[in-house]
């Protein structure tokens, strides 16, 4: 039977002494070096008797000793739990608890305040720093670079990643080998990625996109990663030249176009842009394409998915759309509520069937059969159309979600923090245009009668209970929220009241 996962991603370059890491210090760990690295892991985590299937949560600072975490879970047959490093206690608890982890790791930093939380699941700790350093790797250390890995099936859990909640209770999306492998595998296909390729890898390893699409990419091809910790505009241009392809948040790109060093001779080489978790402007599109000549490749995709549909790599690249379905992805445009189909060109909610589709949510029966259809569909909530020549428009999304800088923000769990604070009568959190993250969070406010706002006051509690991407950009207060005749806020009057606010006429 084998283990899918390991052998098709990792297990095929054992032994093989090229380059898969490249570190920004121009230390190069090869396939063979970084294999006997996650057997190691591998069997440090056997000795903490962990059992397939067992959660292990990670919040760690992107590493190649991180990265080979992942490999070591899936070569035991552990399901990986990457956390955002932005979470807090309070938000890591929940997921934690939840997912009912029997391991978890962190920075040393956090050691302190994560304890009592993995003591009250009874799961054990280990620690791993940015620099490598910690329990987790002085434990595996001193294990022996060979792990046979655990047989598993393609329809067994890989991974769980979190998506928040409408209702502010998080859902755990439960990923199996099969969902990454075939997206891995098309992938690489679609956009012609071979062994050859080197890709600048600057995005985060806790989110899909940096860990199930780019990583998994590159090792389903056999190339290799300029492995960054995280974007930084300095060294991105001046490694741009060892790269042929990079993948990106808009952000990415609009702070290249940013600067007079990034130069069509810089990006002359590369072979492709990909961008995507968030929108990307057709104005980005149209200077990015004039600085350099090359046209970005946008994608479609979510957390329980992965990749849905992709921009050709040959053919028109089309700003504002996101291409067609990939291989093997069915997706259809619905009326929201008959679910009936809807003809080509009109607008409605995407759904989407394949086998990239997640299992469901953790413990949610319930979440699951609302929005995975016995026949296999999900419903993604958001709004498209399919246009006349098949490409696939976005135009909205369901249930508020707003995606900033790639990160996906829910605002009913901001607006639980802002209601809670002294004189807030209500709020209302929405995503408005920004020209750097694609969106970005607003916060209005209602005051109680006789009441006044510190608005500064206000921003402190949120920066205290919440990451920092779930922050709002600017708080304004209203005297009161729009309403229809049930007395729902009207959030689409408000977003168009503040469509502008951060972009230049």
């Amino acid at each position: 039977m084998g283990n899918p996962l390991y052998d098709r991603l990792f297990g095929i370059h054992a032994g093989e002494d090229t380059p898969f890491l490249h570190l920004p210090d121009g230390q190069i760990i090869t396939h063979a070096v970084f294999l006997d690295m996650a057997a190691r892991i591998a069997n440090a985590l056997t000795g903490f008797e962990l059992e397939p299937g067992d959660r292990v949560a990670v919040q760690v600072e992107k590493s190649p000793e991180a990265l080979a975490l992942y490999a070591a879970c899936a070569q035991t047959g552990l399901i990986f739990l990457p956390l955002n490093t932005a979470y807090k206690a309070g938000e890591l608890s929940c997921f934690i608890e939840n997912s009912g982890a029997a391991l978890v790791v962190c920075d040393a930093a956090s050691e302190a305040e994560l304890t009592p939380i993995a003591e009250a699941q009874n799961a054990r700790l280990e620690t791993l720093n940015a620099d490598g350093s910690g329990t987790l790797m002085r434990r595996a250390l001193g294990m022996l670079p060979a792990f046979e890995p655990v047989k598993r099936a393609e329809e067994d859990l890989a991974a769980f990643l979190y998506t928040s909640g409408t209702t502010g209770r998080s859902k755990g999306a439960m990923l199996t080998q099969e969902n990454l492998l075939s997206n891995a595998e098309t992938l690489v296909q679609e956009w012609r990625f071979t062994k050859e390729d080197v890709l600048l890898h600057a995005l985060p390893i806790f989110h899909t996109h940096g860990l199930f699409v780019a990583t998994n990419i590159i090792l389903a091809s056999g190339g290799s990663m300029i492995f960054l910790p995280k974007f930084d505009l300095d060294d991105i241009l001046r490694l741009m030249p060892q790269a042929t392809s990079m993948m990106g948040v808009p952000t990415f790109y609009t702070r290249l176009l940013g600067d007079e060093h990034f130069t069509g001779d810089l990006a002359r080489h590369m072979r492709l842009f990909i961008s995507g978790s968030a929108p990307l402007l057709a104005e980005t599109h149209e200077r990015f394409e004039a600085r350099t000549g090359h046209r970005i490749l946008e994608r479609y995709g979510m957390t329980e998915t992965n990749m849905n549909t992709s921009n050709p790599y040959d053919g028109e690249r089309r700003a504002g759309t996101v291409g067609f379905p990939l291989p093997g992805v069915e997706l259809k445009v619905t009326d929201p509520d008959t679910a009936e189909t809807l003809p080509q060109g009109e607008i409605g909610m995407i759904e989407v069937r394949g086998p990239n589709v997640f299992e469901g949510y953790w413990q949610m029966p319930e979440k699951t059969a609302a929005e995975l259809r016995a026949d296999g569909f999900f419903i993604t909530g958001d709004l498209g159309r399919v246009d006349e020549d098949g490409y696939v428009h976005i135009v909205g999304r369901g249930k508020d979600l707003i995606i900033s800088g790639g990160f996906n923000i829910y605002p009913k769990e901001i607006e639980l923090v802002l209601d809670d604070q002294p004189g807030v009568l209500e709020s209302a959190v929405i995503g408005v245009p920004h020209p750097d993250f694609g969106e970005t969070v607003l916060g209005l406010l209602v005051a109680e009668p006789g009441r006044t706002h510190d608005l500064e006051a206000i921003l402190a509690s949120v920066q205290n209970e919440l990451a920092r991407f779930k922050h709002p950009r600017k708080l304004i207060v209203l005297e009161e929220l729009p309403r229809n005749t049930m007395g729902k806020v009207q959030k689409n009057a408000l977003r168009e009241r503040f469509r502008d606010l951060f972009v230049k006429n």
